[in-house]
């Protein structure tokens, strides 16, 4: 297995939306996710040499068990800090609310209607997750 790389992370996430609901959810193992509690978005750091499409895919799978809906790539966000983080962020709209089985390290997948997600101090990385659902739901602009 290759090392971490300390200079950047390479992240997917999928913004899973349903009649005016998103789904979040809690991780168990949190050393993945810079010990962040709270809710969010699902998310992983892609594999090495794994497509971002690929990876959207994976994460609906395996902590969701959620195979075959629908994705597109919404936008792509960059950012620094301790590592310069590139974030593909995905949109998937089934129309129908599947099936929810939560993987190994989803401790919760709770539906929220989009005018009632929980408050900023519930959310992970300070209320990024609420931007990311903003800026995917509600196409707004970055901040």
């Amino acid at each position: 297995m290759a090392a971490e790389c300390d200079a950047h992370r390479l992240v997917a996430d999928v913004t899973l939306v349903v009649g005016g609901k998103v789904l979040l959810v809690k991780y168990a193992d949190l050393s993945s996710y810079d010990g962040e509690k709270g809710w969010f978005v699902p998310d992983d750091l892609l594999r090495r040499e794994e497509h971002p499409d690929a990876a959207a895919r994976r994460i609906l799978k395996d902590q969701l068990g959620c195979d075959r809906l629908p994705i597109r790539l919404d936008h792509v966000e960059s950012f620094g800090g301790s590592r310069w983080h590139l974030v593909f962020h995905y949109r998937c709209e089934p129309g129908l609310a599947p099936t929810i089985v939560p993987g190994r390290n989803v401790a919760e997948a709770v539906w929220f209607p989009v005018d009632g997600l929980p408050p900023e101090d519930e959310t992970a990385h300070e209320g990024w997750t609420l931007d990311i659902v903003r800026r995917v739901v509600h196409r707004a602009p970055p901040p």
